[in-house]
């Protein structure tokens, strides 16, 4: 039907020109010369070697490591449980110093306290002969255990047992601003006594003071 048209409609249905020839960029067929395919017998020997002297160890699976920790743990229990009391002997220990009647034990103590912040506030009810910060000295064994500056508690040695015992009279109640960062401390004597509480402020060192009549441990579960 093309044929019907007019030459000037005829070209542009004209073929196009044919494609430049050039030479090819790899080898011929015949030409080309590949990697020699062998078998595998070559490689059966040292396989062989391979299973004689290669020695498989097993890694410890998360659950036998699971029971070893607990087996551990309960051994070690057991172990503590035979010779804890005889090896207990606190009157060897060369950190008790000062008379028990009047020791002050604080407890829940913040871990960014040092002996000075505990002077200043305890200072104000008598004069201190020792105050003693619990440190855990194998804390450096234990790499996944998490490093603080001490135990959490201290010891309060003042030279007078009545300075011990405190003020009865409550200090003044602190303001919305001074008690927005409040932690609570207790305190507790060396023998049972009598328990005393204290409110600090990490921020302004403030101490709010109020006598409790039960253990440090009932108070620390019903504030």
């Amino acid at each position: 039907m093309t044929d019907k048209l007019p030459p000037n409609l005829l070209v542009l249905f004209a073929p196009r020109p044919a494609l430049r020839w050039v030479p090819p960029s790899d080898h011929a067929p015949e030409e080309r010369k590949t990697a020699t395919i062998t078998g595998l017998a070559s490689f059966l020997p040292p396989f062989e070697e391979y299973k004689q002297t290669d020695q498989y160890t097993p890694s410890e699976s998360w659950l036998q490591r699971k029971d070893r920790v607990k087996l551990e743990k309960k051994q070690q229990q057991e172990k503590l449980l035979e010779e804890g009391p005889v090896s207990y002997k606190p009157q060897e220990d060369p950190n008790i110093r000062g008379d028990a009647f009047k020791t002050l034990i604080v407890a829940r103590l913040s871990y960014d306290a040092t002996e000075k912040d505990l002077e200043s506030e305890f200072g104000r009810f008598g004069p201190i002969e020792r105050i003693r910060i619990v440190v855990d000295t194998k804390q450096y064994e234990k790499p996944n255990k998490k490093k603080k500056n001490h135990r959490g508690y201290a010891f309060v040695v003042f030279e007078r047992e009545k300075d011990m015992r405190g003020n009865t009279n409550p200090l003044p109640i602190p303001t919305a601003s001074q008690s927005e960062f409040q932690e609570t401390i207790c305190t507790d004597m060396a023998l049972m006594l009598p328990i005393y509480s204290f409110i600090s402020l990490p921020c302004s060192r403030y101490i709010k003071y109020e006598q409790k009549t039960d253990n440090c441990t009932l108070l620390a579960l019903c504030e």
